[in-house]
C-alpha cells in the first residue's frame, strides 16, 4: 500500500492563501481590536526588572533568532516567542541567570503553536550548551503558561502582512520579495526592545513601507498609490500618518545599524551575565538582511 504523502519530504507544505480570511475586512478589524491585549503591560526595564538590562535582552533575542534560523522554523515562531518573553518580563522580576532558560521556554511554546515540526526540549538544551536541563525547561514551561494566563494565541506583526499586501496594488513579480523583506524587518524589530510596546499592526505596516521603499516601489506612478504609499498604508490599518512615518524611519535606522554591525568583526561573549557585553558589538541581523536595500 502506497502512502499519498511523502514522509521523506523536507519542504514544509503550507496551505494556500484563503481569500475568505485575507480579503475580509472584518478579520483585519478583529485583529486590530484585540492586538493591544497581547502587549507587555508596561516598559519593564524601568518598572519591573532590576537584574536584567536591555543589552541582555538583546543578546538572548539574537540567540533565539539564530536558533530559529538554524532550525528553519516558520517565520511566525520568532516574533511570537519574543512576545511571550516581553510579556513575562513585564510581569515577573527575573534573575539574569534565568534569562536564556526563559528564552528557550518561549521558543519551545511558540514552536508548538506555530511550527509544523516543534522544537524538542532536548535540542533546545543543546543550543544552550547544556546550561539548562529538560526538567528545568518543562518546569518553566508551566510557569510561563501560568504567568501568561494561557493566553498564547497572541497577535503578532506577521498576522497583518497578508492583509496589508492584499490591499496594495503591487506587481505580482515583486510580491514574494517584498514579503521576504517585510519578514526580515519584523525580525529586526523583535530583537530591539524599543519596539516592545509598539502595536503589531504598526510594526507590520512600517515594515511593509520600509520594504517597499527599499525596493523603490514607492516611486511608482501616483495613479497607483494615490497621494503617497504611506498614506495608503496608514488608511489600511487606521494609523496616523505621522506615527507611521516615525515608525518606518525607526525601522530603517535599525536596519542601517544592523548592517553596520554585520560588517564588523564579531565578538563572542560567555553569556548574558558578562559585563563586557554591553560595550561589544552584538549583531542582531537575520541572515538575509543583506538582501534588503536602504
Amino acid at each position: 500500500m502506497e502512502l499519498f504523502c511523502d514522509e521523506k519530504t523536507t519542504t514544509t507544505i503550507r496551505a494556500r492563501r484563503d481569500p475568505s480570511i485575507f480579503c475580509n475586512d472584518r478579520v483585519l478589524q478583529s485583529l486590530l481590536t484585540v492586538e493591544d491585549k497581547f502587549l507587555p503591560q508596561a516598559p519593564y526595564f524601568s518598572r519591573v526588572q532590576k537584574d536584567i538590562q536591555p543589552f541582555m535582552r538583546r543578546i538572548v533575542a539574537t540567540w533565539m533568532l539564530e536558533v530559529c534560523e538554524e532550525e528553519k522554523c516558520d517565520e511566525e515562531v520568532f516574533p511570537l516567542a519574543i512576545n511571550y518573553l516581553d510579556r513575562f518580563l513585564a510581569a515577573v522580576p527575573t534573575k539574569k541567570s534565568y534569562l536564556q532558560l526563559l528564552g528557550a521556554v518561549c521558543l519551545f511554546l511558540a514552536s508548538k503553536l506555530k511550527s509544523s515540526q516543534p522544537l524538542s526540549a532536548k535540542k533546545l538544551c543543546l543550543y544552550t550548551d547544556n546550561s539548562i536541563t529538560s526538567q528545568e525547561l518543562l518546569k518553566w514551561e508551566l510557569l510561563v503558561l501560568g504567568k501568561l494566563k494561557w493566553n498564547m494565541a497572541a497577535v503578532t506583526p506577521h498576522d497583518f502582512i497578508e492583509h496589508i499586501l492584499g490591499k496594495l496594488p503591487l506587481p505580482e513579480d515583486r510580491l514574494t520579495l517584498i514579503r521576504k523583506h517585510t519578514q526580515t524587518f519584523i525580525a529586526l524589530c523583535a530583537t530591539d526592545h524599543s519596539f516592545a510596546m509598539f502595536p503589531p499592526s504598526m510594526i507590520a505596516t512600517g515594515s511593509v513601507g520600509a520594504a517597499a521603499c527599499g525596493l523603490q516601489l514607492d516611486r511608482m506612478d501616483s495613479r497607483v498609490w494615490g497621494n503617497s504609499l504611506t498614506e495608503l498604508l496608514a488608511k489600511i490599518t487606521h494609523i496616523e500618518v505621522e506615527c507611521l512615518k516615525s515608525c518606518q524611519e525607526k525601522i530603517e535606522a535599525v536596519l542601517a545599524s544592523s548592517l553596520r554591525e554585520s560588517q564588523q568583526p564579531k565578538h563572542r561573549t560567555s553569556g548574558v551575565t558578562s559585563k563586557e557585553a554591553e560595550s561589544q558589538s552584538q549583531s542582531c541581523t537575520p541572515t538575509d538582511v543583506r538582501d534588503v536595500n536602504l
